[in-house]
This record gives structure tokens, C-alpha cells and sequence, in this order.
């Protein structure tokens, strides 16, 4: 089942927000979706988690409709939005507590699924604190623990390691991986190295329209035009002899003692850069393939955004 969107538009008057957006994501799916800021990412989490309204187009949420049954997708959703809205004078154990029974958990399970919940997302040590005591990092714990604890099969997070530090980055990153294997996740992020470690595919949406939808190593190799290979030496070396090899369009300087050669998409001239330098007597230190950057795939995709 999953999340089903067909042609979802949102319009706050003349401005569309969501330009008629099509996509889904399967259970077992973590997906990113990935987008400037005011590119329609959060309007379209918070209408999937019937927070907004469509002006047009659908949305399901395993097989439930967002504007005929808003109260079973809630259900079945687990949503961490940007903005993580906690109540601060409330303790861990007692905030999550409350959170349960606002989601029908009752007697032994409501007590059960916030124990569990303390000890999945790594708060046991803060259970008894106030929440307005703890880290940014712990209060984003939180934050997962509330979405998780009624056990929902669709989880959207928005910006979910937005202003942690990089160990807590990563602590919540594999949290979300773990979670995530028997649940559909939607997450949304501006950070290109977690798309990597956590993503099976990427959505990218740019002045409300989806742009990109692509398996991660699909989108690697989307537009590639051309093969770059980073050669290292362990002296200066003459580039002629680089530019003169088959197929390769330019060579550019990349740093002390590296040089990147570049030719079209479909050589390969590590091979070729070995027996060069073997020729020469160059002592080659590093040959490596570089591959297509996220980052300036992104770039690409979304630079007239702004």
C-alpha cells in the first residue's frame, strides 16, 4: 500500500504551491524528497497528513482517502514535522504517554508502547526529564518516539536532523533505517550524504513540481554526459600527453599534483592513464572514476528555484 499522490495540486490564490505532483511510495520504501526551501516539500507532507487541504488531485494513505477519511489516515500515519511541536513542561515518559492514549492506546498497551518506545529511540537516561531540559537531539528522539509509538505503517518526517550535530545526525539516521524496514517512509532533507546512507529512491521537487523521481544510483548517472577520472602523481607530470589520448575532451588541474581527465560518457580511460604513466616513468599514486555528484545533480534539477 503505501502513499498514492496523483496529480496533487495546491493553490494558495494565483500560486500554486504543488503544481499538479504525481508519485507513490511502497511499503519496505525509505524515499527523500528533496527541494529548495518553498518548493511545495513541506505543503505536501502536511496535506498527507490531512494538516492541509488539496485544492485538487489525491491522496492515499494505504488505500484511505486524505478528504474522505482523515481520521483512519491519521491512523495509520506517523508524522514528525519540521518544527518539532513538543509540550515542554511535560516529562519524556509523560509526554509520550499522553501522546498514546490520544492515539486509542489504553491500559497495559499505552504503558508497554512508551517503554518500548524509550528504550527504541535512545531516551532511557531522559525518561524522567522534562522535555523543554533536553538537547536539540533528544527533543527530535522525541519527536520519532510520538510518531512511532501507536505503531504506524506510513512515516513522514519533515527535516528530521534539522540543527543536530553529526553524531546525533548519524544516531538518528540509523534509527530511521531501522524503523523503516516494515514501514513506508517519507522523509525530507537538504542533506545529500543521508539521501545517500538512508534513500532506496529520491524525489526532487522544484517551484512546485516534481522534477526528479529516480532510484539513487539512476540518479547518479541522470544527464552524465561525460566520465571523469582524478589522476594523482606523486610529481608534476606534462598534461599533454593526457589531452592527446583517445576520447579525451580536456584536462583540468585538481589540485597539487591531480589532474582531471575528462572525456565523454561512454570511456573509460583509467586503463589507458595507467599505461600512459608507465611509458612516461610518471609514478601514478591515485586513478580514480568520480562519480556524479548529488549535490550538482540538485543544483542542475532545481537552479531556477530561487
Amino acid at each position: 500500500m503505501g502513499i498514492e499522490i496523483k496529480d496533487l495540486t495546491k493553490l494558495y490564490g494565483p500560486q500554486a504551491a504543488v503544481d499538479h505532483v504525481s508519485f507513490t511510495v511502497s511499503t519496505g520504501e525509505i524515499v527523500g524528497f528533496l527541494g529548495p526551501n518553498g518548493a511545495g516539500k513541506s505543503t505536501t507532507m502536511k496535506i498527507a497528513t490531512c494538516y492541509l487541504p488539496p485544492s485538487s488531485g489525491t491522496v492515499l494513505v494505504n488505500g484511505h482517502d486524505v478528504l474522505e477519511e482523515p481520521k483512519e489516515v491519521r491512523r495509520q500515519v506517523g508524522y514528525l514535522p519540521e518544527h518539532n511541536p513538543l509540550y515542554l513542561d511535560m516529562y519524556v515518559r509523560e509526554y509520550l504517554h499522553f501522546v498514546g492514549k490520544l492515539h486509542g492506546l489504553n491500559g497495559s498497551l499505552v504503558k508497554t508502547r512508551t517503554e518500548e518506545m524509550i528504550n527504541l529511540c535512545g531516551l532511557t537516561r531522559e525518561r524522567h526529564k522534562k522535555i523543554g531540559a533536553l538537547s536539540k537531539g533528544y527533543r527530535q528522539r522525541v519527536g520519532l518516539a510520538q510518531a512511532l509509538i501507536h505503531d504506524p505503517q506510513v512515516l513522514i518526517l519533515d527535516e528530521p536532523t534539522t540543527g543536530l550535530d553529526p553524531n546525533q545526525i548519524v544516531e538518528i539516521r540509523q534509527l530511521i533505517k531501522e524503523v523503516g524496514q516494515a514501514k513506508t517512509v517519507l522523509f525530507s532533507t537538504h542533506i545529500m550524504q543521508e539521501v545517500s546512507a538512508l534513500c532506496d529512491r529520491v524525489l526532487i521537487i522544484n517551484q512546485g513540481k516534481l522534477v526528479a523521481d529516480s532510484p539513487v544510483a539512476d540518479l547518479r548517472n541522470m544527464g552524465r554526459k561525460e566520465t571523469r577520472i582524478l589522476a594523482e602523481f606523486e610529481a608534476e607530470v606534462d598534461a599533454a600527453p593526457l589531452l592527446s589520448l583517445p576520447g579525451v575532451a580536456r584536462v583540468e588541474p585538481a589540485g597539487p599534483l591531480k589532474y582531471r581527465v575528462i572525456a565523454d560518457s561512454n570511456t573509460d580511460l583509467r586503463s589507458a592513464i595507467f599505461r600512459l604513466a608507465g611509458e612516461r616513468g610518471w609514478p601514478l599514486v591515485g586513478l580514480q572514476q568520480e562519480e556524479n555528484s548529488l549535490e550538482k545533480l540538485f543544483q542542475d534539477l532545481t537552479k531556477n528555484g530561487k
